[in-house]
């Protein structure tokens, strides 16, 4: 790794490794920390049997800066003890004297399914005078083949109606437990939704499981170590199957069980080891039996119906009498079970809890709950019953401009909870197999005064880790920074959805693809995106295409911007990543999509034919359809990601050693350039679609002449100005405005539309009120009315894409263009006298980066944290060397600066790992 990185670094850049390794020995050490194995702590149920083993270095001394790896050692065993004995290794990659410390690929024994292995490593770095190994930590094998299934599919043999919704099913098996357990599994997957009991407790803390996948390829499953579970004697299983997204009504389509089956179904394989060494299986078989019970309903647009006098009475408990309960149908076709793979995304959990803020009485007389968050999740109640309540909980984002419930937006989604009840007592309510999006809970059938400390709004999306956090000195940003936030949490639920609340919640691969380097900036996305990835891949037709929407339920396809995905996506996640392998394994469905686009392009490369969505939701004055301003044209839009897909192609082969397939795509973009410069580009610089977009696409890919871009970007600010300081753009424009702007000096431009307050505009929503972000730019009207209820979310991550260039330009972290993973990385604030101060921190794979600073009247503070085994280039906008100051120091006193040189107005300065605070004064 070492040596490539030299080869990649410019001759400055060589000589700050070398003065990096040439540093003195002192006694300080490292720690290694954050063991990750394909990015999780410990994970169970593995499939891939090349893991990626990832770690973190930290100084012991806090002061220290500087810090390097130098070398590293791998072990890894089947027992821990013996790992700590150095004994019966399946792998020791002995010492190797590279500094990659992120994606290290496992290369020892052959890996057995179901077995758990410990692994350690041990760091050499510039510092230390012997290296220790790091704590000891493991991965657990699923079951990687087909024949590792012993269990067969089973089906509740019930009376099911085909075009509405039925019960829920239930199913149980009772089983048997010896004294001496060691060691218990659980491999389940189901088509729909499951939710597992053993003895009455649940497994696991998931929701939603096995996840969303494309079901007639492939099929999730998971593992749980329910060892702590299981006591001796009689036992018993329970599983409660429901629609999801298997069958139903799902799609905006209004079709029933029409994507994936009629049928819901159960795998389970439960196998008991015990102190002895041998093993008991409990499968799923003829040995079952099934009923329905209180929910009656259950549909992740409509809700769900709970009827407590419908409850089966302890049938998660063994000692229930299922004798009148109905056999199972057992299918022993082992096609299904071809299909299963692992468990690769993030489990849905309950990841917050947030308390009611307000009871409402509108104007129609309704009792409305404001949660003070648009979210996604469910309410759960609390509250005191009578036989005969029937409670309902409607869901919405709004109120309209009279205060009153507004529902309109979500089509035909009902988003509806009902509780029958049938018993007195205090009861905690929820449903368990839908989700809403909503701020505000409409209440009927409640009797009585509503206490607001009784409802609760549980929170569920994607388990990712927050990385990202940024805040500065304007609130309304902050609010922003806050929409963007929760624009994801609700919209990243197993998959990238495009909104939680109406009658579609669907993968849409145009908004994942923008909203993908935020995404990574904010949470650690990689695992989310991965598993996303495999099934588009699987879903890509045979010409190429991409589907609309991943996994595919529409059927349509091939419209560009949305389709790049295939490939924008891979790359970015590898640039931020350093994943490889991701690269490898979507590499030919990338080439795929860049063939479609030729064959639409033909021999004159401008992609003309086909379906394009074009700059979706891109503002057009209503008052002046003719000239159709804003209106970009859609083969500009086609030839422009065009070109940008296959420069994706072009940098992705040369990382994989493909130098033929380089070489065809080199020249394939430079021909792509020329027709596009030929078709869409005047002699003066202007553009045939003389839009906002059309220059923000142009100019973002690289597709303008030298010449012609100073010139193409004035025609972009004057269209600006001209729009008093307004954007047009739409989905694909908006994340590349900000960048192009900065890219091209004109970053005061750039803040100013950041910080426009009119419509349209990022902060016009919150100044209507918005906690996330919408859909379309005014789908609050400045008089109160609402865009077209056919299209009007509020809660639609796209346009929260300017969070990328929130913490890359105002901040200034930015990733490296050439070196991946923040390995070596760029912090280059550009200031705004809008803003007095910003800051932002950012968990990397390597570890924590921050930037932080404050300007003054007469002085200017930054704080700026590197990593240890990285280094970062400094740019600071202005100040000569001579002028600044560390921590009160002169920077030729200061250890961990490795180059420095005034540049312009300003300063660059080369660092490597340690916290900095450097200081200037701004007048004399």
């Amino acid at each position: 790794m070492l040596i490539i990185v030299l080869k990649e670094f410019s001759i400055n850049r060589c000589f700050i490794v070398l003065v990096i390794l040439l540093l003195p020995v002192f006694v300080y050490s490292s720690t290694v920390f954050d063991l990750r194995c394909n990015y999780k702590i410990n994970p169970l149920g593995l499939g891939d049997l090349q893991p990626r083993l990832s770690w973190k270095l930290k100084a012991d001394d806090p002061d220290d800066r500087s810090v390097f790896q130098l070398a590293y050692q791998i072990q890894v065993s089947e027992s821990r003890d013996k790992l700590q004995e150095e004994q019966s290794l399946v792998w020791d990659s002995g010492k190797v004297r590279l500094d990659q410390s992120i994606q290290v690929v496992y290369d020892g024994e052959v890996l057995q399914a179901k077995t758990k292995y410990f692994w350690r490593v041990k760091v050499w770095d510039n510092k230390s005078q012997e290296a220790i190994w790091s704590e000891v930590n493991s991965w657990e094998m699923g079951l990687i083949y087909s024949q590792n299934w012993l269990a067969d599919w089973i089906s509740p043999k019930l009376e099911e109606k085909e075009k509405a919704y039925n019960p829920c099913p239930l199913l149980r098996r009772t089983f048997s437990s010896k004294s001496d357990l060691a060691k218990a599994r659980l491999y389940i997957s189901s088509k729909g939704l499951y939710e597992a009991y053993i003895n009455g407790n649940k497994v696991g803390d998931e929701y939603f499981t096995p996840g969303w996948t494309a079901y007639n390829k492939r099929l999730q499953y998971q593992v749980f170590d329910v060892t702590d579970m299981i006591g001796e004697g009689d036992q018993v299983a329970g599983i409660r199957l429901a629609d999801g997204w298997f069958r139903g009504q799902f799609d905006s389509y209004d079709r029933w069980n029409e994507n994936y089956g009629q049928k819901l179904a159960l795998l389970f394989q439960l196998e008991l080891t015990y102190e002895d060494g041998t093993t008991e299986l409990v499968l799923s078989d003829d040995q079952w039996h099934c009923s329905t019970g209180a929910i009656r309903m259950s549909g992740l647009y409509d809700g769900e119906l709970f009827d407590e006098s419908q409850e089966k009475k302890g049938w998660k408990k063994s000692k229930y009498d299922d004798s009148n309960w109905k056999k199972v149908e057992v299918d022993k076709g082992a096609n299904a079970k071809d299909i299963l793979v692992a468990s690769e995304g993030l489990p849905v959990k309950k990841m917050e809890l947030i308390s009611a803020k307000k009871l409402i009485r509108t104007p129609q007389g309704d009792t409305v709950i404001d949660m003070g968050q648009n979210m996604v999740g469910w309410m759960e109640l609390t509250i005191q019953t009578k036989p005969g309540d029937v409670l309902t909980l409607l869901h919405a984002e709004v109120l309209d401009k009279d205060g009153n419930f507004y529902e309109d937006n979500l089509r035909t989604a009902d988003q509806k909870v009902t509780y029958k009840i049938s018993t007195d007592g205090l009861k905690t309510l929820h449903p368990n197999h839908t989700f809403h999006g909503f701020r505000y809970v409409k209440l009927s059938g409640f009797n009585g005064p509503i206490n607001l400390n009784n409802f609760k709004g549980t929170v569920l999306y994607s388990e990712m880790p927050r990385t990202g956090y940024f805040s500065c000195s304007n609130e309304k940003i902050n609010q922003l920074q806050s929409n963007i936030i929760w624009g994801q949490k609700g919209n990243f639920l197993d998959v990238p959805m495009d909104c939680p609340q109406r009658d579609e919640r669907l993968g849409w691969t145009g908004d994942a693809q923008v909203f993908c380097a935020t995404a990574c900036f904010n949470f650690e996305a990689i695992n989310f995106y991965t598993k996303w990835l495999q099934d588009l891949k699987l879903e890509q037709l045979e010409n190429g295409s991409i589907p609309w929407v991943v996994p595919d339920v529409l059927h349509r396809n091939g419209s560009a911007g949305w389709g790049d995905a295939a490939t924008i996506i891979p790359w970015t996640l590898y640039m931020l990543y350093g994943d490889k392998d991701l690269l490898t394994r979507q590499y030919d469905s990338m080439k795929a999509w860049l063939s479609y686009l030729q064959e639409l392009a033909g021999d004159d490369l401008i992609v003309g034919k086909g379906f394009h969505f074009g700059d979706w939701n891109s503002y057009r004055h209503p008052t002046d359809w003719n000239n159709k301003p804003g209106y970009t044209d859609k083969d500009l839009i086609a030839t422009a990601f065009f070109a940008y897909s296959t420069s994706i192609c072009e940098k992705t082969a040369k990382v994989l050693g493909k130098e033929k397939d380089a070489l065809q795509f080199t020249l394939l973009l430079k021909q792509i350039k020329t027709a596009f410069q030929k078709e869409f580009i005047t002699g003066s610089g202007r553009l045939s679609s003389h839009t906002q977009t059309a220059y923000v696409l142009a100019l973002r890919f690289g597709l303008i002449p030298e010449e012609k871009k100073d010139a193409a970007v004035e025609y972009l600010v004057a269209n600006i100005i001209e729009r008093k300081v307004h954007l047009s753009t739409g989905f694909l424009g908006t994340p590349h405005l900000c960048h192009v702007l900065s890219e091209h000096g004109y970053t005061d431009l750039a803040y100013e539309l950041l910080l426009q307050e009119s419509f349209p505009s990022w902060l016009y929503p919150i100044n209507k009120g918005a906690t996330t972000i919408w859909e379309r730019w005014d789908g609050i009207k400045p008089d109160g009315s609402f865009q077209d209820v056919k299209a009007n979310s509020f809660n639609h991550y796209a346009y929260g894409a300017i969070g990328e260039w929130m913490y890359g330009v105002i901040t200034g972290i930015k990733a490296d263009e050439v070196i991946p993973a923040y390995k070596r990385f760029k912090i280059e604030p550009q200031l705004s006298h809008s803003l007095k101060e910003a800051k932002a921190s950012f968990s990397s794979p390597y570890g924590v980066i921050r930037s932080e600073w404050v300007k003054q009247t007469d002085q200017f503070t930054i704080l700026i944290e590197v990593p240890a085994n990285t280094s970062a280039e400094i740019i600071l906008p202005f100040g000569k060397l001579e002028r600044l100051l560390e921590n009160g120091k002169d920077l030729s006193q200061v250890e961990g600066i490795l180059l420095k040189e005034n540049v312009g107005a300003g300063s660059r300065l080369e660092l490597g790992s340690g916290i900095y605070h450097f200081e200037m004064k701004l007048s004399e």
